[in-house]
């Protein structure tokens, strides 16, 4: 199965574990991307443009933009994929949080017809409802119940 993972870039190293075990389980995985170029064109880590972002003002031009791009190009795994599974974990003192990208993600897929996966349980946020309405399989950390 084609699986995209979606999920909080400040989850990166659980994401590659998981990434790792879906391979070994025979599964072809796609994660966001891990580099991605500065306002000078350098490439920086996904992690380095993320704390840039969480900080960087509405006038930082380059920070959308790049947001932008990161944005649709997951979104088009998405779309190339046969399911997604959302890594979902403690983030903000929420248990599985679940962000707004995210939660975009999930809606596409779910428009696209694809599976959804949430790695542990459904958050309780403001949007847990919009969660439910997607109608995602729990796994509970079981990666074996992908099928």
């Amino acid at each position: 199965m084609k699986i995209t993972i979606c999920g909080s870039i400040a989850f990166q190293d659980e994401v590659l574990s998981v990434k790792e075990k879906l391979e070994k389980l025979g599964h072809e995985v796609e994660i966001w991307r891990l580099k991605l170029r500065d306002e000078k064109g350098q490439l920086i880590s996904a992690k380095e443009y993320y704390k840039i972002r969480r900080t960087a003002d509405e006038n930082e031009k380059w920070v959308w933009d790049r947001k932008a791009e990161v944005v649709l190009e997951h979104f088009e795994k998405v779309a190339r994929s046969d399911a997604i599974l959302v890594a979902n974990y403690d983030k903000n003192d929420v248990k599985g949080y679940i962000g707004g990208n995210t939660l975009m993600e999930m809606g596409l897929a779910f428009f696209l017809k694809k599976k959804i996966y949430l790695l542990n349980q459904i958050p309780e946020l403001s949007y847990k409802e919009e969660i439910l309405g997607v109608r995602p399989v729990i796994l509970n950390g079981d990666l074996s119940k992908i099928s």
